[in-house]
């Protein structure tokens, strides 16, 4: 009777675990809640006489069991709140059992009873261990005017700054290797480029791929090139030109230079002229400021 009653139970749960198809935790541990249940229900059956039962009426008498189980813990908690508890006790469970009706005196005799089934506690499933997250250093105890259940520090590398970036290499050894490197990879790169879109040749007849070579363009005038002036010997020539007509240009601007500065100093030596001869006769000017300028000479570039 107790196998029928249990595979009803059973079934019951996982229909009804089927159709709310939930795996949160707080779901998880309503399902087993209402499972242990059932098998409460099933058990006390058994103990009725019962061969077996439908599962609409095990479902009824399940929800009955929890409806009265939530009202018995519901009225314990409001009288251990009403004497400034936080915690109920055997008195309060007590107290709701005789408000609700229930003769207590008639739990002892029935704790005793004969016939009574005895229900293994369900397997004891070990939690999911969850990885530790990655921890620098020390977490900061708490300091004492701190209350120890506040949560703790977080960890330090959320709040204590950290250099994430590294020192520029200064070595020249190091960045001269780097640059011979980098340039090398560049080489490489452009000649595999030329030589998947461009024409190749092969060492080998048999295998085209192995030690591919850029073909080289055929000239239609060979003797071009040797006739033709090099970029380099270009550049040069252009800038000897440039430099040049720097010369010329800044030799003008001395010559002009140059005439302006004997007109201002024959305009000068006029009016310190006539400036004597008012005066009825030649004096040194004590005064700096108002002496003739005498210009620095320049010195032509050779």
């Amino acid at each position: 009777m107790a196998e029928n009653s249990v595979a009803v139970a059973s079934s019951g749960s996982s229909s009804t675990r089927s159709c709310r198809g939930i795996s949160t935790p707080a779901d998880n541990y309503i399902l087993s809640r209402r499972r242990t249940l059932l098998v409460v229900v099933s058990a006390l059956l058994t103990e009725a006489g019962f061969d077996s039962a439908e599962k609409a009426a095990v479902e009824t008498l399940t929800e009955m069991l929890q409806s009265y189980l939530t009202e018995v813990g519901r009225s314990a908690k409001s009288y251990c709140e009403h004497t400034a508890r936080t915690q109920p006790t055997l008195p309060d469970i007590v107290v709701t059992l005789i408000e609700m009706g229930f003769n207590v005196d008639t739990l002892p005799a029935y704790a005793k009873r004969s016939q009574r089934m005895v229900i293994t506690a369900p397997p004891v499933t070990n939690n999911p261990v969850v990885p530790k997250a990655l921890i620098a250093g020390q977490n900061k105890p708490h300091p004492q005017h701190i209350p120890g259940h506040l949560p703790e520090f977080p960890d330090p590398h959320t709040y204590i700054k950290t250099p994430t970036c590294r020192e520029p290499v200064a070595d020249y050894q190091v960045l001269r290797e780097k640059a011979a490197s980098q340039r090398r990879d560049v080489e490489r790169a452009l000649t595999r480029f030329m030589a998947k879109t461009g024409e190749t040749q092969s060492l080998f007849k048999d295998d085209t791929s192995t030690f591919p070579l850029i073909a080289a363009r055929p000239l239609s005038i060979p003797y071009l090139n040797a006739l033709l002036p090099s970029e380099l010997e270009l550049q040069q020539v252009e800038e000897t030109d440039s430099s040049e007509q720097d010369d010329q240009t800044d030799n003008e601007n001395l010559s002009m230079h140059l005439q302006d500065d004997s007109g201002a100093e024959k305009e000068n030596s006029s009016v310190l002229q006539q400036n004597s001869v008012k005066g009825g006769e030649e004096t040194l000017i004590d005064n700096p400021y108002l002496r003739p300028v005498k210009k620095p000479k320049l010195r032509r570039k050779k």
